[in-house]
């Protein structure tokens, strides 16, 4: 399975990118806020973090392989997630994706089935499915994505990821885990591992 292809992009139509490889051009398929974030790479090289499927018809023997692209692994992973949910699957979720994560996943941890029935190929019921299956799932989404790059405050992802989990066994509310969070990446400080970030927290919290 090909989870990464490092090239560079030389063409763009609608949904699908094509990227030259050494002496291949690979076609991958792209959501619509990934086809944003790359429209100022053409011409440098890009790594991004794939999904592969097939597509077509198995009892016509006809299976095309195809590729679906993320600019990171978290954006992967919460695709990867959005696809689970009944009647979404690969097609559908890459119709939908016309926001960043962070604001599909804050849509879904809000609860609020409106907003997300907005999304192009997702009415009211497919909405009300998505709530349902994922909203305990999405919150290190609402908190993580969006921050493209560079990392914030030299924060990496997997950083963020851990101290929430950490913030949530030890008793805080996933709202009040990603308002900790946030108040002591405001400081705009390197952290070196969990335990640091951790300190800085509880250092905000007991200095209010």
């Amino acid at each position: 399975m090909i989870t990464k292809i490092t090239g560079i992009p030389i063409a763009v139509a609608a949904d699908t990118l094509t990227l030259a490889v050494g002496a291949f051009e690979y076609e991958v398929l792209i959501p619509e806020f990934a086809r944003r974030n790359l429209q100022d790479k053409f011409g440098n090289e890009v790594s991004l973090h794939t999904i592969e499927y097939l597509e077509g018809n198995a009892m016509q023997g006809r299976l095309v392989p195809r590729l679906v692209g993320f600019l990171n692994p978290v954006e992967r992973e919460f695709f990867d997630m959005f696809c689970e949910v009944d009647g979404v699957g690969v097609k559908k979720a890459l119709r939908a994706m016309v926001r960043p994560v962070q604001e599909v996943a804050t849509l879904i941890e809000e609860q609020d089935a409106k907003g997300l029935a907005t999304l192009p190929g997702i009415g009211p019921a497919t909405a009300e499915r998505i709530i349902a299956k994922l909203r305990r799932r999405v919150p290190k989404f609402a908190l993580l994505v969006g921050r493209d790059t560079p990392p914030v405050a030299g924060v990496e992802r997997d950083l963020l990821a851990e101290a929430f989990e950490v913030l949530r066994v030890l008793g805080h509310s996933e709202a009040e885990s990603r308002r900790l969070l946030d108040d002591a990446l405001d400081k705009n400080r390197k952290y070196k591992d969990v335990d640091a970030l951790l300190h800085a927290v509880y250092e905000k919290t007991h200095g209010e």
